[in-house]
């Protein structure tokens, strides 16, 4: 009995499943394709290997002794246990099934990722998808530690652009949330000048937006806000917002999805009479790197979406 399980191959466990289930050594060789004579040969090697008859041949059919019942009730366990592996590796390598691991910014995540994944979703039901929203800096060291397949993102300064496959995305426009009665939500034109009277939540410092802001207020030298909150989270974005007279630039495709109706969390944008945008992101990989067959269909549905060859109804 020593090693056995190395010496029994998957068709003599097909075989003892096969007896087992029929009772009869002739019908257990049709459905394997196999002849009566070749069957009972190799029964009786298996039995040889075994140590022990896992038959006992009546004018009826065959019954399994108690170690024929083991072993039926072990391959049967098996085989199903190596046809759902199959069935679930012939879905991998369709895309169907797998798992693919996505980086993005907000406004990419909002716009491009979640609605490639619920199209992805109606034909691989199946597949393991994660998602993360995060700054720039922090997906890209994901990304070259191998966290992700890929990601929407830019390439932080100090950062080998030659270490990616690099697929041009889209800039953001900055919108500027307020709560519904702040006092600057009626009014028609607000010149950006007067934002820096109000307290402001935004990102560090070092984020591309904060450094937009900060360059176009510069440029057309009006005063930096100076009562700052600085957060990466849009749920305390949102939760501050709510309460006090604050303001907080945000992608327009976070401010559309804000605004729809289908969160109702009582913020506008305010009507600005300038515009700021902030330096595009893109949907990187590593160059070189392998995807899986997921993977690779959710990148490219994302890009499709980037490059405006997909259009959702109504628009």
């Amino acid at each position: 009995m020593q090693n056995l399980s190395s010496r029994l191959q998957i068709r003599d466990l097909r075989l003892i499943q096969a007896i087992h289930d029929s009772g009869q050594l002739a019908m257990a060789a049709e459905q394997l394709a196999m002849t009566q004579p070749a069957a009972s040969r190799l029964l009786a090697s298996i039995e040889r290997t075994v140590g022990s008859p896992l038959f006992v041949r009546h004018p009826k059919g065959m019954i399994a002794t108690a170690m024929g019942e083991v072993l039926s009730r072990g391959a049967d366990n098996l085989l199903n246990t190596l046809e759902e592996s199959l069935r679930e590796a012939h879905a991998v390598e369709l895309g169907r099934a797998g798992t693919a691991r996505v980086g993005a910014v907000t406004g990419g995540a909002v716009a491009f990722v979640v609605p490639a994944i619920q199209q992805l979703k109606k034909t691989a039901a199946l597949s393991d998808i994660h998602i993360d929203v995060a700054p720039s800096d922090v997906l890209i060291d994901g990304l070259l530690r191998g966290q992700y397949d890929f990601v929407l993102s830019r390439i932080p300064s100090g950062i080998d652009a030659r270490l990616f496959t690099v697929r041009r995305g889209r800039v953001e426009i900055l919108e500027f949330l307020v709560r519904k009665d702040h006092p600057l939500a009626s009014q028609q034109k607000v010149p950006l000048a007067a934002l820096t009277a109000h307290e402001w939540l935004i990102q560090p410092r070092q984020s591309p937006m904060r450094q937009a802001v900060d360059e176009a207020f510069m440029a057309r030298q009006i005063p930096l806000p100076q009562e700052i909150v600085n957060t990466t989270s849009l749920l305390v974005m949102i939760s501050y917002l709510t309460s006090t007279d604050a303001i907080a630039p945000i992608t327009r495709e976070v401010a559309d999805l804000l605004r729809s109706g289908k969160i109702d969390c009582g913020l506008v944008s305010l009507d600005v009479d300038d515009q700021i945008i902030v330096n595009p992101y893109h949907l990187i990989t590593r160059r070189n790197q392998a995807l899986g067959p997921l993977a690779v269909q959710l990148r490219d549905l994302v890009f499709q979406r980037l490059a405006g060859e997909v259009s959702e109804p109504g628009l």
